[in-house]
């Protein structure tokens, strides 16, 4: 047996360890494929085949490589409402039928089948998700079935890509994914997203500030040097089988998956950026889960929102001061450190000690072979999930949220001296393709 061929062996057992229920993959076969397309859904009959006629158009030749699973999920009443239930009903009966070779009012035309696709029934009586899972085990459903299919190829580091069924693609979708993957040495990636921008005037200002708040927070935890500094859009994540498996793979979390699984991507592999092609997510309100773009809009749709600031600027000049000086001092004591730290803010000696460091810095340096090795199990100590912790610490204790354009003229004064419309919704999306360009810019 070759390494490749016991690696497979280890994923495919690993796998197995996974999966407490029975949930068959329906479709065509998976024959040849070197990696999947993942998509979770809830109630989507509305865009779930817009976005699959988009993936549809990429070229035949990438198509035949890859197979599109859909997971169609929801607890079981009454934890979910009785319409979402009937919409994936709706929803399974389509795909069956499209993957069965026929036409339907969803498909009228056939171009859907351009696709390899297959479905998982997570909705049906007996197959539903448990009472406290949600979007993360519907990933976690689907992710972990296509590893072992990539396995049973011979393809252990085949990429497994998670998209939404809300977020449509660009017809070079899924050629700039695999060329990146051929010349990248990453171990995961994130492809550049950008929200469609409705014409409603409420609406269009709404999903305008949220993804600048977006821009805003990756950009402002680039300069802190933070090895977190990446956008977390469930519908963007690419992985190798190998590092999805390192990084414990997709967790089951009903909300905020995309930032942990991202985080431990970060901590056990590498993640690059995919800047050559967009995902496109759905700037729509929604009630699926307490926070996100979704849970942002229905917010702001119904006048209880508050778009309109971002975390102080201050809180990333204290988190890189903080980053720099231990990057810096990794030879030194815990309590120079914080004596360092509090000599940054006082807040943050506040935090540090309220957080352990006193007694963890002493394991990591005992269990650290160089200094290399230290710095690099810090960052996994003061993780992307710390780093927001003592941002929202510090936006409690003396550095107060901000009005947008103001946090961005003070942290990046480029861009904010960029934006020269009068009319405020111009302004608005002046700005955000700034930061657009910004972010994608930013080696």
């Amino acid at each position: 047996m070759t390494a490749d061929e016991r690696r497979c062996q280890r994923f495919i057992e690993w796998v197995g360890t996974r999966n407490s229920t029975s949930r068959p993959l329906i479709g065509t076969g998976a024959e040849g494929i070197s990696r999947a397309v993942v998509i979770p859904v809830l109630s989507e009959s509305k865009n779930l085949f817009e976005t699959l006629r988009s993936l549809a158009q990429n070229p035949a030749e990438e198509l035949a490589g890859t197979l599109v699973i859909c997971v169609v999920n929801n607890r079981a009443p009454p934890s979910t409402r009785a319409d979402q239930i009937a919409d994936n009903q709706n929803v399974l009966r389509n795909l069956d039928q499209i993957v069965q070779g026929g036409l339907t009012p969803v498909d009228p035309d056939g171009k859907i089948s351009a696709l390899r696709l297959a479905y998982i029934d997570a909705s049906s009586p007996g197959q539903e998700l448990g009472r406290k899972m949600g979007v993360g085990e519907a990933r976690r459903i689907g992710l972990d079935t296509a590893l072992g299919l990539l396995c049973r190829n011979g393809s252990p580091d085949g990429l497994l890509i998670s998209l939404d069924g809300d977020s449509c693609v660009e017809p070079n979708y899924l050629q700039s994914i695999r060329e990146h993957f051929a010349l990248s040495h990453a171990g995961a990636g994130v492809v550049a997203f950008a929200h469609p921008v409705p014409d409603d005037p409420v609406h269009r200002e709404g999903i305008l500030l949220y993804e600048i708040f977006l821009r805003y927070h990756e950009l402002g935890l680039r300069t802190a040097g933070s090895p977190y500094a990446l956008p977390t859009v469930g519908s963007t994540i690419v992985a190798r089988g190998g590092a999805y498996v390192a990084a414990g793979g997709m967790n089951r979390k009903q909300a905020g998956e995309d930032f942990y699984f991202i985080q431990q991507l970060v901590k056990t592999s590498s993640v690059s950026r995919i800047d050559t092609t967009t995902v496109f997510p759905s700037a729509r309100a929604s009630d699926r889960v307490p926070f996100g773009t979704g849970a942002s809009m229905g917010r702001h749709l119904g006048g209880n929102g508050d778009l309109g600031t971002v975390y102080h600027p201050g809180c990333y000049r204290i988190l890189g001061a903080w980053l720099a000086l231990v990057s810096d001092r990794l030879e030194a004591s815990a309590e120079e450190l914080l004596k360092g730290g509090a000599a940054i803010a006082p807040q943050l000696g506040t935090f540090l000690k309220q957080q352990g460091f006193e007694t963890v810095w002493p394991k990591l340096k005992e269990n650290a072979p160089n200094p290399a090795g230290l710095e690099a199990q810090f960052h996994r100590w003061f993780d992307g999930f710390k780093s927001l912790k003592l941002i929202h610490h510090l936006r409690d204790h003396g550095f107060p949220p901000m009005v947008i354009e103001e946090a961005v003229a003070r942290l990046f004064p480029s861009v904010g001296t960029g934006v020269d419309s009068s009319v405020d919704l111009d302004r608005l999306s002046c700005l955000l393709d700034l930061l657009r360009v910004t972010c994608r810019g930013w080696d």
